[in-house]
């Protein structure tokens, strides 16, 4: 099915209503998670001298964004809902621009990693080439980006008023390939637990 403008409107609307009216509940739930390792994933592969420039692409309340602060790099977030977009500016004291991922402007050659926990998930896949692109045009040469998406069999849709797009580990890897993207890692999360009960979907891939 061919999504039209309007279609990616309502799209980009609903999710980012759903996230902007449940701002405090999704803060609350999500600030104690562990992902040390999806961070440390992205900063062992970021080639060059520190500090690096971090696009936090989707940061939420910017609970990641702090991190990658506090570790002394020049992090900058992109957010789509503007509660989320206040919170984490006044949670990590970053930049945080708000963009629409379906309409970003974004610099060339800028950043020295993208890292993209739990939000590209949210680009319809009739999109999601022009978005990497847009992604890899942003990063400097030879610069990284992780992702973390929920994963399935390449379904996409409405899931409690969001929508979402799930894909395989081939699929995800087709759609990054055609972007230009070399992997370097993946795997699957949460750690140590059998297949069936990791949910998340982690790679790492460079420019």
């Amino acid at each position: 099915m061919i999504l039209n403008p309007q279609d990616l409107e309502k799209i980009t609307g609903l999710t980012l209503n759903h996230y902007n009216e449940r701002t405090e509940d999704f803060w609350q739930g999500t600030r104690g998670h562990d992902v040390k390792q999806n961070i440390a994933a992205l900063l062992q592969r970021i080639e060059g001298q520190t500090p690096f420039t971090i696009l936090d692409f989707g940061c939420g309340p910017g609970r990641d964004l702090k991190v990658f602060s506090e570790l002394g790099h020049i992090a900058v977030g992109l957010e789509g809902a503007a509660h989320f977009a206040e919170m984490a500016r006044a949670h990590s004291g970053c930049k945080v621009w708000l963009q629409d991922f379906l309409k970003l402007d974004l610099p060339d050659n800028h950043f020295d990693a993208v890292y993209a926990n739990a939000s590209l998930f949210h680009v319809p896949s009739q999109e999601l080439p022009r978005v990497l692109l847009e992604l890899h045009a942003s990063l400097k040469l030879g610069g990284v980006l992780f992702s973390s998406n929920p994963r399935g069999h390449n379904a996409e849709g409405w899931n409690g008023g969001r929508y979402g797009a799930y894909h395989d580990l081939d699929t995800w890897r087709s759609y990054m390939s055609a972007a230009g993207f070399a992997e370097l890692d993946h795997y699957y999360r949460p750690a140590g637990l059998p297949r069936e009960k990791q949910p998340w979907l982690a790679s790492v891939w460079r420019r």
